[in-house]
């Protein structure tokens, strides 16, 4: 494993397969009556929000905290932040509290990488999602469900996508997920397809490893899994559909829709969903709909990514010996 874990086009098949199969031995975890390990006592990480966020950010506290890592959380709202203070003094200052390792969600594409290489902190760092770039640990449970799902939980150890059919639909222009997941997706082997509106696909998309359909319901019948995607008002500065209601009735998943996927097809949402948009409550609440799923394995796999980027194979008291040391 590399050091900081910046994109999902970083990692190489054996990387993303061993962090799934990390992430299995994490769930096992999640069954016991005590939901701990004593893998990364004595560490220190960081939660530095810039942005907005639910599932991620409890699920990356849960993840440390399963792992007796010592949890820091940091949001913009209410930081020195709000009264104009940089990344690089924000980043200063953490390294002056010796953490090691900070998780990272910004409004700007970039920021984590600028923050891993620009040398003002020593500590490993995890991109919890950077405005439209990539967000690699969704990718990554993303992954992880669909080989559960679609190769079987002891089956799958070991195995990646080879020759499963992910469509992913909605608006592409604006989704980091969608980046992450077809980068991670073609390294696992997988055929991605990107169905959305023509003003919604991003200039340059022939040269993603993926093909592109403006045709939601001729793809459907051949898909494995069908992920869709919020579109991202927050993100949008022009009209890039007639009307909400045209938009759900082109591109959104409902029942008639589902029923034209094949009977071992899974369907995703990264969330939050916008029901009676890209997904109608019947198709968000039947048995095919992974999204709770989601959401559990997402903890299994945050903790399979801190435990292998900060040597959680050697135990955090001789790893402080070491340092003293040297």
């Amino acid at each position: 494993m590399q050091r900081h874990l910046i994109s999902a086009a970083d990692l190489t098949r054996d990387d993303a397969v061993l962090i799934l199969d990390t992430a299995e031995e994490m769930a096992r975890v999640a069954d016991r009556p005590i939901k701990k390990l004593p893998t990364l006592r004595g560490r220190t990480i960081v939660n530095l929000f810039f942005e907005d966020s639910t599932r991620t950010r409890i699920s990356f506290e849960a993840a440390e905290k399963r792992l007796s890592a010592d949890v820091i959380n940091f949001t913009a709202k209410g930081s020195s932040v709000s009264k104009g203070e940089s990344l690089k003094d924000t980043a200063q200052t953490l390294e002056a509290m010796g953490v090691d390792a900070v998780v990272i969600r910004h409004g700007a594409s970039g920021a984590p990488y600028r923050l891993a290489n620009s040398g003002w902190i020593d500590a490993a760092v995890i991109n919890a999602g950077d405005g439209t770039h990539q967000h690699p640990t969704q990718a990554l449970l993303d992954a992880f469900t669909m080989r559960r799902r679609l190769v079987g939980r002891d089956a799958g150890l070991g195995q990646d996508l080879s020759g499963k059919r992910i469509t992913l639909v909605g608006d592409v222009l604006h989704s980091r997920v969608a980046r992450s997941n077809v980068d991670l997706l073609h390294t696992l082997g997988a055929e991605v397809t990107l169905v959305a509106p023509p003003t919604l696909v991003p200039v340059g998309v022939g040269t993603w490893p993926c093909e592109v359909s403006y045709d939601l319901d001729s793809t459907l019948p051949k898909s494995d899994a069908v992920m869709m995607l919020r579109v991202q008002r927050e993100r949008m500065n022009a009209a890039f559909f007639p009307t909400e209601r045209e938009y759900s009735r082109r591109y959104g998943l409902d029942g008639d829709r589902m029923a034209r996927m094949p009977e071992h097809a899974i369907v995703m949402h990264p969330g939050p969903m916008v029901r009676g948009m890209e997904i109608t409550a019947e198709v968000a609440d039947s048995d095919r709909c992974t999204v709770v799923e989601q959401v559990a394995n997402g903890v299994s796999i945050r903790m399979a990514v801190l435990y292998l980027l900060l040597g959680g194979n050697e135990p955090a008291v001789t790893h402080a010996r070491t340092t003293e040391e040297k």
